[in-house]
């Protein structure tokens, strides 16, 4: 699992700062998860293959986090895709994005499907046999949701030390994989368990942004092995936070130490600050593992 910050920043796009967009890889899959003005290029500089991405999730509909949707459906048109594009996000969405194609006299050359959510609970939004992703629903002015990326880890590993001591052909190792017993030719059935490891642990990803302080979704992102949660503002601005229903990065780090969660990513920060450093060290003094989100920064989530 790799997750590559495209921008991270609040509200508008600066020179050297984007807002926010982010890709996710994992099993395989490339997820795009919000789309501010400014994703192309970023997608660009990161070498990230247009064509991969099959599935876009949208939190809601602020500027600074799907304006550069409606850029990107066109650029995939321009590109001759073929592949069906799916996108999540709050209903609304398909009305708006059909009306900018329409006006414009564009059109898509490939299946585009409008996944529009409406749910106050978390309800799952794509799932495959490699991944399940769920909502998390978030307090904001407007209907936002989080996104949860889990792994779906069935394949168990091979005993290869077990399995050749039994002379088992390579034919079986599929099945042995999916939890299969094995019976020799003398009749003796070798049970799964010696013949294999129970698999890997799952790995999961919360995304949260925009929120203000919300102790609501600390059951949804229990035990994630990272958490990104918006941290607009630092503590001294706690007032404008409340105001506004965004998080200071102590909220951010509460909400990390409460839900024990691994590790906590730092994001969406306001541009009024002088050094992002400023909130690494106040969510530090809740929380230990902090990361700072930085445009164009790698994850490998492992």
């Amino acid at each position: 699992m790799k997750l590559t910050i495209l921008g991270c920043y609040a509200a508008t796009p600066r020179t050297f700062s984007n807002p926010t967009s982010q890709i996710l890889e994992i099993k395989n899959r490339v997820f795009l998860i919000d789309c501010a003005e400014g994703t192309q290029v970023q997608l660009r500089k990161s070498k990230i293959k247009f064509s991969k991405i099959n599935h876009i999730f949208i939190s809601h509909l602020h500027g600074d986090h799907f304006y550069g949707l409606i850029g990107l459906i066109s650029t995939f048109m321009l590109l001759n895709r073929e592949n069906d594009l799916h996108v999540h996000g709050p209903k609304g969405i398909k009305e708006i994005i059909l009306l900018q194609l329409k006006a414009s006299g564009s059109y898509t050359g490939y299946n585009l499907y409008f996944h529009e959510l409406e749910s106050t609970e978390s309800v799952t939004v794509f799932e495959d046999e490699k991944v399940i992703v769920k909502t998390i629903p978030l307090s904001h002015r407007i209907y936002t949701n989080g996104f949860l990326f889990q792994e779906k880890n069935i394949e168990r590993k091979l005993n290869i030390e077990t399995i050749e001591n039994y002379n088992i052909d390579k034919v079986y190792f599929n099945k042995i994989k999916f939890g299969g017993d094995v019976t020799l030719d003398n009749g003796t059935v070798i049970p799964n368990s010696e013949l294999s490891f129970p698999p890997l642990p799952v790995k999961t990803y919360a995304y949260c942004s925009d929120t203000k302080y919300d102790e609501s979704i600390i059951p949804i992102i229990q035990n994630v092995d990272y958490l990104y949660h918006e941290s607009t503002f630092l503590e001294s601005e706690a007032p404008l936070s409340e105001k506004t229903m965004h998080s200071t990065a102590k909220q951010a780090a509460t909400i990390a130490l409460k839900a024990k969660v691994k590790n906590l990513i730092l994001g969406h920060y306001s541009t009024r600050y002088s050094s992002i450093e400023m909130f690494k060290n106040e969510a530090e003094t809740i929380f230990p593992n902090v990361h700072l989100a930085e445009d164009g920064k790698e994850f490998p989530l492992d």
